[in-house]
């Protein structure tokens, strides 16, 4: 064998700073992250999520300084979750929703892009995604899709910039895209939840939503959210989404789901966005609140393996830190 004296070369890589920072292939950029927001009617003050320590549900007034707070720290770009104060089986009012989203685009205009939302989890009174079967035992495909397409409808009516549906309902990409281009809404964007799983990781965001399935034949949403055991329907789903008219694929959730990411962005041209859900997101704060980690370190890790596996959007909770942190990390 060769006689190698050390420090070899991958280890003079490693030697200063300056060596690992100038060496990095991996970027990141507060300019591609996302900061989700929580706005209920009916509330008075904003409250806090369990879990979710330093995020909380704000009111129709409130979310605005939110926003303020986050523009100051570079983040421009938003994903709401409306939560209304009525919820029902049938016949959804999204009014709620639409007065938000116009409020802010009329007070903040181009200087934010705000993506909503689409699902009926927060609207049902069973925290399903959709309408249910008479029996209460099956989400309605059809019937879901026209509903979530109404909502989309009037979102973009009221100006916001991209259409999120959540849903995981079949054809309800199609549909929105369809009816957005026919109501001359062809500017507005659609990022999909292509490939979001049945998961145990979005207890805290469903906190602060009121959007667990209670419903007493369909107790959870495994029979219309992806099974983490089976990767090929994920796949297969987000490429129907991309084929249907969606602008932007999103995984979800994130972290555990990172092969997901980098298969889709072997399989399609659209970017890909991460969502850092609200369960994984608790996970480094819970650690970080007993001194077994480094709150700002564990998230930019975090961050640099999404961007590794094929990210280039991230949707994270502790998005509004990002310039900061990334700016000052230690390399």
């Amino acid at each position: 064998m060769e006689n190698i004296k050390y420090p070899a070369t991958l280890r003079r890589l490693r030697t200063t700073p300056h060596m690992r920072e100038l060496t990095s292939t991996v970027i990141l950029s507060h300019k591609n992250f996302i900061q989700p927001l929580f706005v209920e009617e009916g509330v008075s003050v904003p409250r806090d999520i369990r879990g979710l320590p330093g995020i909380q549900v704000q009111t129709k007034e409130s979310i605005i300084h939110v926003i303020e707070n986050s523009l100051l720290k570079g983040i421009q770009k938003f994903l709401l979750f409306p939560i209304p104060a009525t919820k029902s089986e049938r016949h959804f009012d999204f009014r709620f929703a639409a007065s938000v989203i116009k409020t802010l685009k009329d007070h903040f205009r181009e200087d934010i892009w705000m993506a909503a939302d689409v699902c009926l989890c927060s609207y049902t009174s069973h925290g399903h995604c959709g309408v249910l079967r008479a029996d209460g035992r099956a989400v309605l495909n059809d019937a879901s899709v026209m509903e979530l397409t109404k909502y989309a409808a009037l979102l973009a009516d009221a100006g916001t910039d991209c259409i999120a549906p959540s849903d995981m309902m079949d054809g309800r990409i199609s549909s929105i895209r369809t009816t957005l281009d026919a109501l001359k809404f062809d500017h507005v964007s659609i990022m999909s939840y292509a490939a979001k799983s049945s998961s145990q990781w979005y207890g805290p965001f469903r906190d602060a939503c009121h959007s667990s399935p209670t419903a007493d034949g369909l107790k959870n949403r495994k029979t219309y959210q992806h099974s983490p055991f089976n990767p090929d329907d994920a796949i297969a789903s987000a490429l129907r989404d991309d084929r249907e008219g969606a602008d932007m694929l999103m995984v979800k959730p994130a972290g555990l789901y990172t092969d997901i990411i980098a298969k889709l962005k072997h399989n399609s041209l659209k970017p890909i966005a991460a969502y850092h859900v609200s369960g994984e997101y608790a996970a480094i704060e819970m650690l970080a609140q007993q001194n077994l980690l480094d709150r700002e370190a564990a998230h930019i890790e975090t961050w640099a393996a999404l961007t590794r596996s094929g990210a280039d959007i991230i949707i994270s909770y502790a998005s509004t830190h990002a310039k900061q942190w990334i700016d000052k990390y230690q390399w």
